[in-house]
Order: C-alpha cells, then sequence, then structure tokens
C-alpha cells in the first residue's frame, strides 16, 4: 500500500487479482455449462454480472488474516480468498428470493431476471415461480463452485484441510442465521438481543471473523493468533451489519445499490427496528406497525419511518453502538501478534467496513 488515497481493499491489488481469479474460473465453467445446454447460458450470465460488482471484503479478511498470520503473498492464497466471493454470491441470490428484493447492485435481481426471461419468451406456467426456481438454482450452483475453488486453490493439501473445517462451520453458522432471519421475520421481530444474535451469526461471523480464521488455518497459526481474529473480527462484524441497517432505512441508493427505504418495504427486522419499537411511543408504534413490511410503501411513509426511528432514539443508539464495537476491535487489533503489515491493512479494512467509505 503506497499512500493513503489507496483503499485498504486494493493493497496488493487485491481486488483486481480477486476479479481475475473470478474472470479465469467462469472462463472454464462456462464450457462445462455449455457442454450440458445451450440453453443454459442465461445461468452463466447472470453470475458473472452480479460478480462484477462487490467490494470483495470477504476475500479481503481471509487473504489478511493468512498475511497476517505469516502467510506470503502468492496467487494460490487469492484463489481460496476469492472462493468466498462465489458463496457470498449464493448469499446474495439466495437472500433476494427470501427477502423479495428487486434489485442487487444496481442490477434487477436473479429471480427477478429468471422471471422477466420467462416472461419474454411466453413460456408455460408462472414467470415468478420460474424465477425463483432458477434463482435457488443459481445459488446451489456457485455453492458447489466456492468448494471447487477453495479445494482446488494450489495451496499444500495440508494447509486446505486444516481450513476446511473453519469453512465448513462458517457454512453452518451462515445458514443458521440465515434462518433466524426469517424467523424473526415471521414472527414480527422482537427484542434487540435477538435481532443481535441475527447480526452475529448471518453477517458478523461469515463476513469478518471466519475468514480471518480461514486465512489463519491456511497459515497453521497457532491459537492465539484465533483468538486475536475474533477480538478484533467479531465487534468489527457486528458494527459492519449494524452500519449496513442504517444504510438500509436511510442511505443513498447511488451508494447502496438498493431503493431508498427498501429495508422498510421488506420489514427486515433489524437491530435498528427493534430499538425504535422497545422506545416507541403508542402513535409512534401504531406506526411502525402500518407502514413496516409494505411492500408498496412510498417516499412518505419511508420519511414518516426514518422519522419515527431518529425520534425514538433509536438511530443515535445504533451509532453509538457502531463507535462502541468499532472501539472494541481496534484495542484487539493493537494488542494482536501477528505481522505488522497486515495490522495496518486490517485497521483500514475496518474503517472502511464501519464507515462505507469504499
Amino acid at each position: 500500500m503506497t499512500g493513503a488515497a489507496i483503499s485498504p481493499l486494493d493493497a496488493e491489488d487485491l481486488r483486481v487479482r480477486v476479479q481475475k481469479r473470478l474472470d479465469d474460473f467462469m472462463g472454464a465453467q462456462v464450457p462445462l455449462l455449455d457442454e450440458v445446454s445451450p440453453d443454459l447460458a442465461p445461468l452463466a450470465e447472470a453470475l458473472v454480472d452480479l460478480i462484477r460488482g462487490g467490494k470483495r471484503l470477504r476475500p479481503a479478511f481471509l487473504y489478511w488474516g493468512w498475511r497476517g498470520a505469516g502467510g506470503a503473498d502468492c496467487e494460490e492464497a487469492v484463489t481460496a480468498a476469492t472462493a468466498l466471493e462465489l458463496l457470498q454470491a449464493c448469499a446474495l441470490i439466495h437472500d433476494d428470493v427470501m427477502d423479495g428484493s428487486d434489485t442487487r447492485r444496481g442490477l434487477p435481481a436473479a429471480h427477478r431476471r429468471f422471471a422477466t426471461l420467462h416472461r419474454g419468451n411466453e413460456w408455460l406456467g408462472s414467470p415468478e415461480a420460474f424465477g425463483v426456481g432458477a434463482a435457488i438454482l443459481l445459488g446451489d450452483l456457485c455453492l458447489s463452485w466456492a468448494d471447487e475453488m477453495l479445494m482446488s486453490c494450489g495451496l499444500p493439501p495440508r494447509s486446505v484441510m486444516r481450513a476446511k473445517p473453519v469453512y465448513d462451520h462458517m457454512r453452518t453458522e451462515l445458514m443458521a442465521g440465515q434462518y433466524l432471519d426469517l424467523l424473526e421475520q415471521a414472527r414480527g421481530g422482537g427484542s434487540e438481543a435477538r435481532a443481535m444474535r441475527v447480526v452475529r451469526y448471518k453477517s458478523a461471523k461469515y463476513t469478518i471473523e471466519r475468514p480471518l480464521h480461514i486465512g489463519a488455518a491456511l497459515a497453521d497459526a497457532p491459537r492465539e493468533t484465533f483468538i486475536a481474529y475474533s477480538g478484533y473480527g467479531l465487534p468489527l462484524g457486528e458494527a459492519f451489519q449494524l452500519r449496513d441497517d442504517v444504510l438500509g432505512v436511510f442511505g443513498d441508493p447511488s451508494q447502496t445499490g438498493k431503493p431508498a427505504g427498501d429495508d422498510l418495504r421488506e420489514g427486515k427486522r433489524t437491530v435498528l427496528v427493534a430499538a425504535a419499537v422497545e422506545a416507541a411511543s403508542p402513535a409512534q408504534a401504531a406506526l411502525l406497525r402500518r407502514h413496516l413490511g409494505d411492500p408498496a410503501l412510498d417516499a412518505q411513509g419511508v420519511a414518516l419511518l426514518r422519522e419515527v426511528i431518529t425520534e425514538t432514539g433509536a438511530l443515535g443508539h445504533v451509532e453509538r453502538l457502531i463507535e462502541a464495537l468499532t472501539t472494541q476491535c481496534f484495542d484487539a487489533l493493537e494488542k494482536a501478534e501477528i505481522d505488522d503489515a497486515a495490522r495496518d491493512v486490517l485497521r483500514g479494512l475496518a474503517h472502511a467496513a464501519t464507515s462505507r467509505s469504499v
């Protein structure tokens, strides 16, 4: 990293290298799909479009977890890190199906894209059902390909086998967190503590802590490194998701890639919403019940909900949580016995993840 203007995500040209590995991998997979049938082309095209975007946070944390534990820069480690981008593609595609989202990264969500394909060709049956089914299968394909990329990354088999149980554990936590999120939606939300549990398992561990642990396992790091990475990664992961929740309500669509207030239309039961519900007056609570989760919520309705979230003190409360968690992660990072160059990048990544400055 050679200058303050360079994003920590671009240290060691990591984003460029991750994209190249994705391009190379898809270049090898597309002919295999073509051999099965040219009708599979829309699957590959949808995935190629999706993986052109994204900040590459999870590959960055895996790679710098590897470097922090003494691993050398090499293409094999970048390939292992890139596998998490395919896992993330699976999570995003399935998440959009579960949330009924219309867009992702400024483009139609996969299930909407396939519904449009069905509708445009005047095929039989429901376009929406076809879109959901195709998106689920595409997500499953991404999950399979993520495993394939990790297992064939080129690092010594012993190293990969050390990392595989951590990777497996991460996927279990992610799917468990996704279910807990669905459960909270079905129950109509609950306490802030329950919402924070979803944050921890759906996002915090998956986004930061476990990628760091995979990097550490690949590098055969001692137990102390894993503990240090948890001290840094867990609070940072929680702060990251809380920031995402704030942006889902108050964010600029040009930055988030989703329409303003989309989380409110989807009725997401976030910590932000739980805090607002717990502190709301009867009138405010009634307004939240009436508008939260309304797919037809207009700009005026979004503004009303934003006002309630602000006036109840929920926004300020979540901002203070983000600040406290970020401080905790920085304290842990400074005490960690890891490579100093990696520490500098991880410090920058923490700022980027919580401020969304990249």
